[in-house]
């Protein structure tokens, strides 16, 4: 039988060895925090990028497009970076590369088909994070909610709003100021999801806590 180590040559080890796995779960876990905030600040920025579009000259399917597939891209490998809801943040990301796919596969130059896919678009993210708010608690669940609901409030006002659209579009075409607002319910989505994701780095860790 071989002869076991002193005790403190063991206790030693296991202590030297508890060390290590914390220190590398703290590098961990803050990668992962920056990672997500650099996601929030990215779809934050291209959420400024939206309030930028030139709405006098028209704003392009392709443009509406690759800005919906970055947008989701980078929330998608945030999510895949989050420790909760980890598929349902992903899920909402891919909802939003569906979506950019759409305008650049069947790009639409007239009003109404560009808006209806934005429709559908804002209640599929609005119901995935309001279900994934469900299974969180502090101010992440806070935040999910509030871009949950700006984004089903959004929807609802595209819809309230197109009878009127339909009259001044039918009567002198896509306006700047319809455009603009079209750009802008885009812009408000991306920002209220990039502040959530800036909550997120770092916000479950603590509600975890």
């Amino acid at each position: 039988m071989e002869p076991q180590p002193p005790h403190f040559v063991r206790d030693s080890k296991h202590w030297a060895a508890a060390v290590a796995t914390g220190t590398t779960e703290r590098w961990t876990d803050r990668a992962r925090d920056r990672g997500i905030r650099v996601a929030g600040v990215a779809i934050i920025l291209l959420g400024a990028g939206a309030v930028f579009l030139p709405a006098e000259k028209g704003i392009s399917s392709d443009v509406i497009g690759a800005m919906l597939v970055a947008a989701g891209l980078i929330e998608a490998v945030a999510g895949s970076l989050r420790r909760q809801v980890r598929e349902l943040a992903m899920l909402a990301g891919g909802v939003t590369v569906l979506a950019g796919l759409l305008f650049l596969v069947n790009p639409e130059t007239q009003f109404f088909p560009t808006v209806m896919p934005i429709v559908g678009w804002l209640i599929l993210r609005s119901v995935i994070l309001g279900y994934a708010s469900t299974q969180l608690r502090g101010a992440v669940c806070t935040w999910m909610w509030i871009s949950a609901g700006l984004d089903l409030l959004l929807a609802v006002l595209m819809v309230a709003g197109l009878s009127i659209a339909a009259i001044v579009v039918s009567l002198f075409g896509p306006t700047a100021p319809l455009i603009a607002s079209f750009a802008w319910v885009i812009a408000a989505s991306f920002v209220a999801n990039g502040l959530m994701l800036l909550e997120v780095a770092g916000g479950e860790s603590a509600d975890q806590g």
